[in-house]
């Protein structure tokens, strides 16, 4: 069986949409996902988008995808790469697409002179936890992360 990753391309919107809405319901969130396929095409695929995807295919079909950005460090004076999603089909599981996938991301981010590769897991994700950790991947406890989004994020920025 052959694993192919490949950059994902507009066309892939509505595959990725389709994923996005499986990994949500897994996580026991797709209430929250509010994007549209169309949402998925701008932000993903307009000139200059920070955001970039990959899709991750056995034989040719598509079983996953990853989405992430560049981000930076002060402290390192570098960027870094942030994953923000993995995805691998649950059936498709354990066959070593998602490691496959990591080190994808691993390679980008050495290739692109990145310090890090971050990103985050549910804490109550123990199978990702564990694979991540089964990688050499630590947890940053000493981290916590705020968000504002919303009402509150419109509530303050109105002042």
């Amino acid at each position: 069986m052959t694993l192919s990753i490949r950059q994902a391309v507009p066309s892939d919107a509505a595959l990725i949409h389709a994923f996005i809405t499986d990994l949500a319901t897994y996580e026991k969130a797709a209430h929250e996902v509010l994007a549209s396929v169309a949402d998925i095409e701008q932000s993903l695929f307009d000139d200059g988008s920070p955001a970039r995807a990959l899709i991750c295919s056995r034989d040719g079909v598509p079983i996953g995808y990853a989405v992430y950005f560049f981000s930076y460090s002060t402290w390192l004076g570098r960027q870094g790469l942030y994953l923000e999603d993995l995805y691998i089909a649950p059936e498709q599981r354990g066959g070593g697409a998602g490691k496959q996938l990591l080190r994808h991301l691993a390679q980008l981010a050495c290739a692109n002179g990145c310090a890090r590769l971050e990103w985050s897991v549910l804490d109550w994700n123990e199978p990702a936890i564990q694979f991540y950790q089964s990688l050499g991947a630590k947890p940053q406890d000493e981290w916590i992360r705020y968000r504002l989004a919303g009402e509150a994020l419109r509530s303050f920025a109105e002042g």
